[in-house]
């Protein structure tokens, strides 16, 4: 069988996604949402930079709700505050089209009130079922940082930290306006919740440390942050434009889960323009570790195939992959909403379709 496959976004990680659906011998792509002008109106392929599909990219989501298909990919750009996507993910589900996400949804049953009951109610108007796939959220606390604690007989402590340098990503409002590179670091507090890279992030890893507990058993009494910026050493000239001496040019966000007064599980995230405030100059993508007995030390990195000279990296081509594993999942479930399993693997049987 086919999967029929809506892309709804074609930034740097949906358009990854996109060649991959459109590439995949177990899927069909039947639909495209774009935000921008430029691309509606064009074929899918010509954006993928792929042979024409004879999917027309439009902005009219009345017409992507009205299509019949299995799942739709949710590759929207990161917006505050979290849950600012909610409105356009409920009209999916009640369409009845499971969702993945890749920016969040990872566990929202953490919330309590109106949001959860809205998301759940989506779900069952349209039988429809909705998970998040990716990275970061998704692989590396979810499900990497989780198994390592297989061999253990008792659990201390478990972090996670991400090193992300940012230096060629090229879209100024996402660098300086979303993500808060460039700004003052005397007039920030990156732990007020209502600052906006903040706003955005803190929901999307709150639900990270949720799903973790969850995998392990945990009870969450709160989770905690501990977020830090850092200015630039000098002038930076950076894809998205330059940073000024001074201006934040390193954010450590920094999500801390308390169980039973301790705290048990640690997301860190460096996202940088310059090495002057890392440990490591060359750090790994992800260190994981796990404090217990036995304790377990990861350091994972991703990594193209030989030959692959594309502009591509090797973090949004894992994207993509995570969430072609995880659609057989996400139609097979029950309606609802999903916590990611521990497992979505590659599945050699879709491969050879």
């Amino acid at each position: 069988m086919k999967y029929r496959v809506i892309q709804w976004a074609t930034g740097a990680m949906g358009k990854t996604c996109l060649r991959a659906v459109i590439d995949h011998p177990a899927m069909e792509l039947v639909g495209l949402y774009v935000y921008g002008d430029d691309k509606a109106g064009r074929d899918a392929g010509d954006i993928a930079r792929r042979a024409p599909t004879g999917v027309i990219a439009t902005r009219d989501a009345e017409a992507i709700l009205a299509l019949e298909a299995d799942v739709v990919i949710h590759c929207a750009r990161l917006a505050p505050p979290y849950g600012s996507h909610d409105a356009e993910i409920l009209k999916l589900l009640a369409s009845g089209k499971n969702v993945i996400s890749i920016n969040g949804y990872s566990r929202p049953q953490h919330w309590v009130g109106a949001r959860l009951a809205a998301l759940q109610a989506a779900c069952d108007a349209g039988g429809s079922t909705l998970m998040a796939a990716g990275l970061n959220p998704g692989f590396a606390a979810e499900q990497l940082a989780v198994v390592a604690t297989s061999v253990c007989s008792q659990l201390d402590h478990i972090e996670v930290v991400e090193s992300v340098d940012c230096r060629p990503v090229r879209n100024p409002d996402y660098v300086f306006r979303i993500l808060g590179f460039g700004s003052d670091p005397e007039t920030v507090d990156a732990n007020d919740p209502t600052w906006g890279p903040a706003s955005s992030l803190n929901g999307m890893y709150a639900e990270v440390l949720s799903a973790m507990a969850e995998h392990l058993g945990l009870t969450l009494d709160r989770i905690d942050t501990d977020h830090r910026v850092f200015a630039a050493t000098e002038d930076l000239s950076v894809a998205a434009g330059p940073i000024a001496k001074g201006g934040i040019s390193h954010v450590n966000w920094r999500w801390r889960g308390v169980v039973e007064g301790a705290v048990k599980l640690t997301m860190s995230i460096h996202w940088y323009m310059e090495d002057a405030h890392l440990d490591d100059p060359d750090p790994p993508l992800w260190r994981i570790h796990v404090a217990g007995q036995p304790g377990v030390r990861l350091s994972v990195d991703l990594e193209k195939r030989a030959g692959d000279a594309t502009a591509t990296s090797a973090e949004q081509l894992g994207v993509a992959g995570a969430v072609i594993n995880a659609i057989p999942l996400v139609c097979a479930a029950e309606p609802g909403l999903m916590t990611r399993p521990l497992a979505t693997p590659f599945r050699g049987e879709l491969a050879a379709a």
